[in-house]
């Protein structure tokens, strides 16, 4: 609680409650040293994937969930998809290592109040946080010049239908990050029968033929995030070469070469 005065009389406000989720314990230290430096703030939890953001968002109903968009086992932007679904009161603010138009526009069109980069982030955060609270939008500047311009001249299109539900997206983000379907099943609470049967509806419904092709859907619909061949990033993404006029070609999609962020 924080508490100031109003004329002769001292009032008291609830804090500010935030929850960090991020998969590395490091980055969540960081930004809860920042967030908990300003007067009126707390971080009530911390979370290390998508799943468990999820789970405690329900348990510590935070004002603001402020999560990495590449998580493991279930990532940020399908993570915020459910929590605004079931708590479309919740702020939601993004940060992310890439600077892309795919997962800006993913982020506003889930509802995101904003999004910013990772490397911005001990410039921004707290900007963005104090805006955000006061019911307005932050994005990185980046962001805004390149996707919200085009969207504020009208030049933004509808949403697009999902192709996938929820369950079968958690499914196919798993099978991306190499997991094979009795993990699927294990990590999801499954029998092995009813992963195999998601896993076979959603090759049928992409008209896939391989983990290769599913790899890449995933990575083209922000599903999960790659770096090409050529970028140092020693965290756990998905690795892909890029060759085809998509960015990414087949090549090196072995266990081997496949990482998570």
């Amino acid at each position: 609680m924080s508490t100031f005065w109003v004329g002769w009389t001292l009032q008291t406000m609830p804090n500010f409650r935030i929850l960090i989720a991020d998969d590395h314990e490091i980055v969540r230290k960081g930004l809860r040293s920042m967030l908990e430096s300003h007067p009126g703030w707390e971080v009530c939890a911390e979370a290390m994937d998508g799943l468990d953001t999820i789970k405690k968002v329900e348990s510590f109903r935070p004002d603001l969930v402020a999560l990495d968009i590449g998580m493991p086992g279930l990532n940020g932007l399908d993570a915020a998809r459910q929590i605004l679904c079931n708590n479309p009161k919740i702020k939601v603010l993004f940060l992310t290592v890439y600077d892309t138009d795919h997962a800006a526009k993913a982020a506003i069109q889930i509802g995101a109040k904003g999004l910013i980069l990772k490397s911005d982030a001990a410039r921004e955060l707290m900007t963005a946080v104090e805006t955000i609270q006061q019911n307005s939008t932050y994005f990185t500047a980046r962001i805004k010049e390149s996707v919200l311009g085009r969207n504020l001249r009208g030049s933004r299109r509808p949403l697009e239908k999902e192709t996938l539900t929820p369950r079968e997206r958690q499914v196919t983000q798993l099978l991306a990050e190499g997991k094979s379907t009795k993990d699927v099943a294990s990590i999801l609470n499954l029998s092995v029968k009813t992963a195999e049967t998601h896993r076979s509806n959603i090759m049928g419904k992409l008209g896939l033929h391989s983990v290769s092709e599913l790899v890449l859907y995933a990575v083209r619909n922000n599903i999960v995030q790659a770096f090409s061949s050529g970028t140092t990033r020693p965290s756990k993404q998905v690795h892909l070469n890029k060759n085809t006029s998509d960015g990414y070609s087949e090549e090196n999609l072995d266990n081997n070469t496949r990482k998570l962020v």
